[in-house]
C-alpha cells in the first residue's frame, strides 16, 4: 500500500491506445471502447432484477423510467468524458483538488459502497446464471466468483485494447441472446409504444423506479468514463480536443443506446411473458428463467442464463477498475489490483451469504433490487461534483457546457435527488410504522446518518457557488524537485549480501564488491526456510541447515582469497523478516539482494522477498537482476 506515483489516472493503461494519423472510420474506431465498458453497467445483473421486477408488476409502465434513464445517463456520461478529455483528471482526482480532505474521505467511501452494491448484484448474477445453466448450488456459485479477480489481472496485462475486446465480446452475447428472446415472445407494439408515456410514481412503483435510475445512471460509472478516455493518445491542440469530444460522443450515443435497447428488452420480456399472463409477483430471476422455459420451451431460458453470466462477468471487470480510480483519486492511494479486487469482491459476497443462510436463497431477488437502490442513492454525491466542474469556466476554458446543458444537467441531478428524498422519507414512514415502539434504532442510528449525509451533500451542492476551492495539489505525493546540490563520495563499510547459493549469486556478490571495495565487510546472508527452521529456529540441526553453512563457509573463504574480509549470517523461518533482523543487529549500511524475476501469480505463490525487505529495514538496497 503506498501513495499514487504516478499523476495519470489508470496509469497503466494512461494514453496507450494511438489516435493520431487515422481518418475517417479508422479515426472513430481508435476512439470506440470506452462507453461499451461503461454501458456494460447498465446492462448487468441489477438491471435484470429492476426490469424484471418492474416489467411482471406494471406491465409496460415503466418503459419511460427506462427512456428517461437513459437520457440522463447519456447527458452525465456526455460530462463525464468531458471532464476526462478537457482537463485530464478523471472525477475521483478532480473532487481532491475541489474539496477538502474531510469532504474526500466520505466520498470516497460512498462511492466504495456504491462499488461494493454492483459487484453485489454480480455475484447474485453470475451464481445464478451457473446454478441455471449447470445446477451449482447457489453458495457454491457466490464462492466461485472469487476467482474472477484472476481473469482481470490476465486481461490487463494483455493491454486496453484487449479488455475492450472482450467486454465488447459479452456486450454482444447479451444483444444477441435477447433479441432472439423478443422474436419467441413477439410483444405487442401499441402496447410496448404506451409504455413511453409518463405517469405518476408512488409505492412499490417508485422504488422499482428509483433502482431503475439506480441501475441505468450507475455512479461509479461516471468515475470509470472520466478515467477511460484518458486511455486514448490525443494532440492537446484545439482540434485534437475537439475531435477527441466528438469522437467519444459518438462512442458513448450508441453505446448507451444499445444498453437502454437491452433493457428496454428485458422489461418488455417480463411485460410479455409474465405481466400478461397474470404473474404480477416475479422479481427473482430464477423463476424469470422457469416461467420462460414453461412458456415458450427450452431456447429462451438457455440464452437468459448465458447472458446473465455473460453481464455478470463484464460488469464486475468495470467494477474493479472503478474502485481503483476512486481509491487513487480521492485518497491518492494505490494498493495492488488483486488486493483490492479480492477485498471489494469479499464484502460483496459477505452480505450474499448472510441472505442465503438466514433467509434463504429466495430473498437474494429482493436484495439485488435493494442494491440497485443503493447506487441510486449515491448518485447525487457523484454527478453534482461532476455538474460543477464542467461548468468551471476557469478550468474549462472554451471547452465550458453551454447554459442549455447545466439546465439540462441540474434538472437530470433534482430528479434523481428528488426521487431519492421522497423514497427515503417513505421508507422511514413505513418503518416507524411497523417498528411496535421499539424506534430506538430509527432515531439514534437512522436520523443522524441521514442528517450528516445531508449536509454533507448540501456542502458539495452550494460550496463551488460561494467559494473557489480549488486547491493546488499534485497528484503524485513526492512534492517539488529539490536542488540536488554538490554530490559527495559514500563509503559503505558494512555491506549484506542475501545468497541463495543459485546462478545469480556471482552476480549478486560481484555488484556487492564493487560498492564496498576491499575496506568493507561483507556479511553474507541466508535464511534457512525449511519446517524444523521455523520451529526450532537456531537450534536445528537438519540437512540442509547443514549444506547451507557449508556453502556460506565456501563463499567466505572464497571472498577472503581475493583479499574480502566477510562474516556468515544465518536466519531461520521468515525470509524478510530474517534478512531485516540480520541489517539491524549488524548495522549494516547497505543490502544486496539477487531478485527472481517472477511476477504477476508467481509473486502470490513464491512471495515477494524483496519488497516486503524494503518496507522492514531504513537502509539503501541494491536489487540486482
Amino acid at each position: 500500500m503506498s501513495g499514487s506515483n504516478n499523476s495519470e489516472s489508470l496509469s497503466e493503461v494512461h494514453g496507450s491506445v494511438a489516435t493520431s494519423g487515422k481518418t475517417g472510420w479508422r479515426k472513430l474506431m481508435a476512439f470506440v471502447g470506452p462507453a461499451y465498458l461503461v454501458s456494460v453497467g447498465y446492462m448487468d445483473p441489477g438491471n435484470w432484477a429492476t426490469d424484471i421486477a418492474g416489467g411482471s408488476q406494471f406491465g409496460y409502465k415503466l418503459i419511460w423510467v427506462l427512456l428517461m434513464s437513459n437520457l440522463i445517463a447519456l447527458l452525465l456520461q456526455s460530462l463525464s468524458a468531458r471532464l476526462g478529455i478537457v482537463r485530464g483528471l478523471d472525477l475521483a482526482q478532480a473532487s481532491r483538488k475541489a474539496y477538502p480532505r474531510f469532504v474526500n474521505y466520505p466520498l470516497y467511501v460512498l462511492a466504495q459502497i456504491a462499488i461494493i452494491a454492483c459487484d453485489l448484484a454480480e455475484i447474485i448474477g453470475m451464481a445464478i446464471g451457473l446454478n441455471l445453466l449447470f445446477g451449482l448450488p447457489l453458495i457454491w456459485g457466490i464462492s466461485i466468483t472469487i476467482f474472477d479477480t484472476f481473469l482481470l489481472l490476465f486481461l490487463m496485462n494483455k493491454g486496453m485494447r484487449m479488455m475492450e475486446v472482450f467486454i465488447i465480446s459479452m456486450v454482444f452475447i447479451v444483444a444477441v441472446s435477447f433479441l432472439t428472446e423478443m422474436f419467441i415472445v413477439q410483444p405487442n407494439v401499441g402496447e410496448v409504444l404506451s409504455g413511453f408515456k409518463p405517469s405518476i410514481l408512488s409505492g412499490n412503483a417508485l422504488y422499482i423506479a428509483i433502482g431503475i435510475i439506480g441501475a441505468t445512471v450507475m455512479p461509479h460509472n461516471l468515475y470509470l468514463h472520466s478515467s477511460l478516455v484518458q486511455t486514448r493518445k490525443i494532440t492537446r491542440t484545439g482540434k485534437g480536443i475537439k475531435d477527441a469530444l466528438k469522437y467519444n460522443f459518438i462512442d458513448t450515443t450508441v453505446a448507451l443506446n444499445l444498453a437502454f435497447f437491452v433493457n428496454a428488452a428485458i422489461l418488455i420480456l417480463a411485460a410479455a411473458a409474465f405481466y400478461k399472463n397474470g404473474l404480477f409477483e416475479v422479481a427473482e430471476i430464477k423463476d424469470a428463467y422457469k416461467l420462460l422455459e414453461n412458456i415458450f420451451g427450452s431456447l429462451a431460458p438457455k440464452l437468459f442464463a448465458i447472458a446473465l453470466i455473460a453481464s455478470g462477468q463484464s460488469s464486475t471487470i468495470t467494477g474493479t477498475l472503478a474502485g481503483q480510480i476512486v481509491m487513487e483519486g480521492h485518497l491518492n492511494l494505490r494498493i495492488r489490483p488483486w488486493l483490492r479486487r479480492l477485498l471489494t469482491r469479499l464484502l460483496a459476497i459477505i452480505p450474499a451469504f448472510f441472505t442465503i443462510l438466514y433467509w434463504g436463497e429466495e430473498a437474494l431477488g429482493g436484495l439485488l433490487v435493494l442494491s440497485q437502490v443503493v447506487l441510486s442513492l449515491q448518485l447525487g454525491f457523484a454527478v453534482i461534483p461532476l455538474i460543477h466542474f464542467n461548468s468551471d469556466k476557469v478550468k474549462m476554458k472554451e471547452y465550458t457546457i453551454k447554459t442549455w446543458v447545466k439546465i439540462l444537467a441540474w434538472l437530470s441531478a433534482f430528479i434523481i435527488v428528488g426521487l431519492n428524498v421522497k423514497l427515503v422519507a417513505q421508507e422511514i414512514t413505513g418503518w416507524v410504522a411497523n417498528a411496535q415502539g421499539n424506534l430506538w434504532w430509527i432515531y439514534f442510528i437512522v436520523i443522524p446518518v441521514i442528517i450528516a449525509v445531508s449536509i454533507l451533500l448540501l456542502y458539495i451542492i452550494f460550496l463551488p457557488f460561494f467559494k473557489k476551492p480549488e486547491r493546488d495539489i499534485s497528484n503524485v505525493p513526492h512534492g517539488k524537485a529539490l536542488e540536488i546540490g554538490n554530490i559527495e563520495s559514500i563509503e559503505y563499510h558494512a555491506i549484506g549480501i542475501t545468497v541463495d547459493f543459485s546462478v545469480k549469486d556471482k552476480n549478486t556478490i560481484r555488484y556487492a564488491l564493487i560498492q564496498g571495495g576491499k575496506d568493507a565487510v561483507y556479511h553474507l546472508i541466508h535464511v534457512v526456510e525449511t519446517a524444523g527452521a521455523w520451529y526450532h529456529k537456531e537450534k536445528v540441526l537438519d540437512l540442509e541447515t547443514q549444506s547451507d553453512i557449508d556453502n556460506l563457509e565456501k563463499y567466505r573463504k572464497n571472498l577472503s582469497e581475493l583479499g574480502y574480509k566477510a562474516e556468515i549470517s544465518i536466519g531461520y523461518g521468515i525470509a524478510a523478516k530474517a534478512i531485516a533482523n540480520v541489517v539491524k543487529n549488524k548495522k549494516l549500511d547497505l543490502l544486496v539482494m539477487g531478485a527472481h524475476g517472477h511476477k504477476g501469480i508467481s509473486d502470490l505463490v513464491f512471495g515477494t522477498t524483496v519488497n516486503t525487505v524494503r518496507h522492514k529495514v531504513n537502509v539503501p538496497i541494491l536489487i540486482i537482476k
